[in-house]
Order: structure tokens, then sequence, then C-alpha cells
């Protein structure tokens, strides 16, 4: 199970959470955002995928994020076309496509998008396109059959840790669990004692 933080934002803060190493790590360009991210990026451990997020950002401006912070993996949190997200693949990175999930989610809208992105991302249906802090019913999930792994995110917690080994054991094809605004002490500042808790409580609940 990988394990992706997102939102992140000062230096410091960055070198810490990625001193739990961390499959991915996010930084989020949307202007919109409490988490909008305007520095720099500290030298992290080669293990670690840096990841852009974007939100209906221009093809242009996903590129030059690429080549000015080194992504290895671009998340689309958007209304982002299956080209869209094709183009963007053809610069040699990972392709997360965000879908915002209720209760009646379509999983036949994910079809246009199979074999082109990387993982799906299944947030929880808010008032911003993200970082709203709250779960969506997994339930739904009973209803997806496709072979593409996906991410589970959307206000997962200490206080998911439970539902989240359980719904592992399903054996639905989970790829990685994305960490934000359950983990902050305030918006892109993470709070290293909870993150760690959690980390070390999954690996044991889902083993």
């Amino acid at each position: 199970m990988k394990i992706k933080v997102c939102g992140m934002g000062a230096p410091e803060n960055i070198r810490a959470v990625a001193a739990l190493k961390p499959d991915y790590l996010g930084f989020i360009f949307f202007e919109k955002s409490a988490r909008n991210f305007t520095g720099d990026i500290p030298i992290l451990d080669a293990s670690i995928k840096k990841t852009g997020v974007f939100v209906d950002a221009s093809f242009e401006f996903v590129k030059e994020k690429i080549e000015e912070f080194d992504f290895q993996a671009v998340q689309l949190h958007g209304k982002e076309s299956s080209e869209f997200c094709r183009k963007v693949k053809e610069l040699g990175v990972e392709v997360f496509k965000v879908f915002s999930v209720k209760y009646d989610f379509d999983f036949m809208r994910l079809n246009e998008y199979e074999g082109i992105v990387d993982s799906f991302l299944f947030d929880t249906k808010g008032e911003h396109p993200g970082g709203n802090g709250e779960t969506f019913d997994w339930k739904v999930l009973k209803n997806y059959t496709s072979r593409t792994p996906f991410i589970l995110s959307g206000g997962i917690g200490l206080d998911e840790v439970k539902a989240v080994a359980e719904i592992i054991k399903t054996g639905i094809p989970i790829y990685a669990l994305d960490l934000n605004s359950k983990f902050e002490k305030k918006p892109a500042v993470k709070d290293i004692v909870k993150l760690k808790e959690f980390l070390n409580t999954i690996n044991v609940d889902s083993e």
C-alpha cells in the first residue's frame, strides 16, 4: 500500500514529512486553495515521487511546473478530458485522474480514461475540489469493477484506520492512500506525530 501526503508547504515541514518516507508528496498549484504552493521544494530522497496537483490548468502551465520542479507524477483534479490526460502522460510522468464521489457515483464515467491514466483518485465531493476533510461512503466502491488501480482520498485520518484496513482486505485494487487535511496543524503544515502514528498503525492493521 503506497502513501501519498498532499498539500505540502514550507521547506522545513516538507523535510520532516519526507523523513517518514511516504511514496508521494503532493504540491498543489491552484490559487483558490489554502494549500497553493509558491515556494521551493528541498532536495528529497529519490524514492519519494514529487507530485504536482492541478485543477483545470492549461497544458502549458502543467508542463512548465513539471519541468521546473522535476515532478514524477501529476494529479488532475478538475474536468480534464482523457485527451488532456494523454498529453500529460506523454511528458513522462505518472497521471492520477481525480473524481469526486458521492453515494450515487457512476463508475461508467471512468471508461474514457481507461488505459490512459495510471490511477484514478476518489475524493469526497464537497465545497472545494479537495481538502474538505470528509470521507465519502466507501460502500460505493463495491461497484468498482475496473482493473485500473485507484487512490483513496477524502478525510482519511487516525479515526479511519480500522475502516481503511477493512477495505484493503476486500481485494479491490487500492493503490495508495492520500493523506491531507486530517493531518494538519493548519493548511499546508502537517502534524508529524499524527502522520507517524497513522503510518505505524496502518502497517500493522493491514498486514
